[in-house]
């Protein structure tokens, strides 16, 4: 029962952190560079304060769920479920990593801006928030693909033959019935 609950879990944890990236920037954060510089700011203030705290917590709880259940699936011997379930993993840490080197250092930046301290060069400081944050949006998707494939890897050990009857009671094989 676990370890169909676990990938469950973990696929939906990582749908939530790719759903904030990816309508950020799907719906505002390629269109900041047009905003004049009070509305940037007042936009980019409350979006550092909106998500700052919520994507501390579950960004960390995605990927402890990814480890719990990359634990489930190696005691399990699934390995093409714990592969994906793995390259998943690593691309939401590279999401993660991009938050923290680079995203987080220019929201810290971004916090202390008002329109009369605004730099010289906050339009490049902003476009180059926003390549990066184009980049882990775009680890993210694949991060989910990979859980989510790894989640239908694992519904049923590899190898384990189907106790399941199909039509005119013949045996199924791996989901199709067997030949008569």
């Amino acid at each position: 029962m676990k370890i169909r609950v676990a990938p469950v879990i973990t696929i939906v944890l990582f749908a939530l952190v790719m759903g904030v990236f990816w309508g950020t920037w799907f719906s505002l954060s390629r269109t900041m560079n047009r905003l004049p510089a009070e509305t940037f700011l007042a936009v980019g203030h409350e979006m550092i304060r909106n998500l700052a705290v919520p994507m501390a917590i579950l960004l960390p709880l995605a990927l402890v769920s990814a480890l719990v259940t990359l634990a489930l699936l190696w005691q399990g011997h699934r390995t093409a479920a714990f592969g994906w379930l793995l390259v998943g993993f690593l691309l939401m840490v590279a999401a993660l990593a991009v938050t923290l080197l680079v995203e987080v250092p220019i929201d810290n930046q971004i916090k202390t801006w008002t329109a009369a301290t605004l730099p010289g060069d906050w339009r490049s400081i902003q476009s180059r928030w926003e390549l990066f944050h184009t980049i882990r949006t775009f680890l993210s998707i694949a991060a989910v693909v990979a859980v989510t494939i790894g989640g239908v890897v694992a519904v049923r050990p590899q190898g384990q033959p189907s106790n399941e009857v199909g039509p005119a009671g013949r045996a199924v094989a791996r989901g199709r019935s067997a030949p008569s």
